[in-house]
């Protein structure tokens, strides 16, 4: 495909939007989304304000938690901040917290919990790898302080899904409280919140929701809910039971409220074309790529088994760089993402979170490959 026609073709999904993002969030959103940006203004101290709220917790717990056994605290600021407010609010004092870290995500939580005085045991497994099991179990077995796990759904550093079913089922056996940043795997990848015991399930707008960043949220049972409010808190904008009120106000600060009407918009359309929908799309968009890649004979980095519906993490290619890569496909409309830690001067990520069609994939893997045949053509 030539330059042009790839610009057209991207033009044509996202006519607002100057470049297609390949990237794990931000995300390109759909015109429907984007003009939710632009409605009143409103006072969040305000009936119409609570009324947004409320419509964004319903749809959120109609997507996640269709049992209502959740309640949804709703907060403005990224992913992580949401994160570092469920590890925050859910370990006890004098507690310990045991971190699965196989990722730059799972790393992230434990500097969060250290960086609050919180105690944490880690069971460490290498960036390619899953957990060992039996490791989880012989943690829990030597330290009877552990009363919270905490681990990431889809660990973006590879494109990895870690086993929450089977951690679940261990926390419940040994009667602990489960935490799981799903930030970049809810309504990309199965996660039944219930079949797994997940007492905080951390998400965000600006990822497989289709919104845009700046809005997160953390799913809490209501068992968790009552718990977590014995608890002395450690942060005042990160306390999670201020923001599971009813009670006016029913957001504690300022919110984004334009973000927040655009996430509720989002919402209505995952619901639209349900959860399962959304997951089907994402892993035949994955497919479809990974077919392409293997194609220009990119090696993939995580098993089959192991892979996320939503990115794909590549080999670079012998004599290509990543600056090279990306400025080469940038300049054609295309963003995609570098590598972390460790691996940056080795891989490079391709997701395709967000509303893209197959024609806009497909641009894109004719990029990729113009711009590796002139890359090694060069070498």
């Amino acid at each position: 495909m030539k330059e042009g026609t790839a610009r057209q073709t991207h033009d044509a999904a996202t006519p607002r939007s100057s470049l297609i993002l390949l990237n794990p969030g931000p995300v390109n959103v759909s015109e429907r989304v984007r003009r939710a940006l632009t409605g009143p203004d409103l006072c969040h101290r305000e009936p119409e304000a609570a009324e947004l709220l409320a419509s964004v917790r319903g749809r959120l717990g109609a997507a996640f938690a269709p049992g209502g056994g959740y309640d949804v605290a709703v907060l403005s600021g990224s992913g992580t901040l949401a994160v570092e407010a469920a590890v925050t609010s859910a370990v006890s004092p004098g507690k310990r917290l045991l971190v699965i870290n196989n990722g730059v995500y799972g790393q992230r939580m434990v500097d969060m919990a250290r960086a609050h005085g919180i105690p944490v045991v880690q069971v460490r497994t290498a960036w390619r790898q899953r957990p060992s099991l039996g490791a989880v179990e012989a943690a829990l077995q030597r330290d009877r302080q552990i009363e919270v796990i905490a681990l990431v759904h889809h660990e973006t550093t590879v494109g990895l899904l870690n086993p929450v079913v089977e951690i679940g089922a261990i926390a419940k056996r040994f009667g602990r409280t489960l935490v799981v940043d799903a930030v970049s795997g809810l309504a990309g990848d199965e996660l039944d919140l219930d079949a797994c015991g997940v007492a905080l399930c951390v998400g965000t707008a600006g990822k497989c929701i289709q919104a845009f960043p700046g809005v997160a949220f953390v799913l809490v049972r209501k068992a968790e809910t009552r718990r977590m409010r014995a608890l002395a808190p450690r942060s005042v904008y990160l306390h999670l039971p201020n923001y599971l009120t009813a009670a006016p106000p029913p957001i504690p600060f300022t919110p984004a409220l334009q973000l927040l009407a655009a996430f509720d918009e989002a919402l209505a359309e995952l619901l639209e074309e349900t959860v399962a929908g959304r997951i089907q799309r994402y892993r035949a968009a994955a497919l479809r790529l990974r077919a392409g890649f293997s194609a220009l004979n990119l090696r993939i980095l995580v098993p089959e088994a192991w892979r996320s519906n939503s990115l794909t993490t590549l080999a670079l290619p012998p004599s290509v760089s990543y600056a090279a890569l990306h400025d080469g496909l940038k300049e054609r409309g295309f963003v995609i993402y570098e590598g972390q830690g460790r691996l940056k001067a080795q891989i490079f990520r391709v997701a395709n979170m967000g509303a893209l069609s197959n024609e806009v994939l497909d641009g894109a893997l004719a990029a990729l490959g113009e711009v590796l045949r002139r890359k090694r053509k060069h070498a």
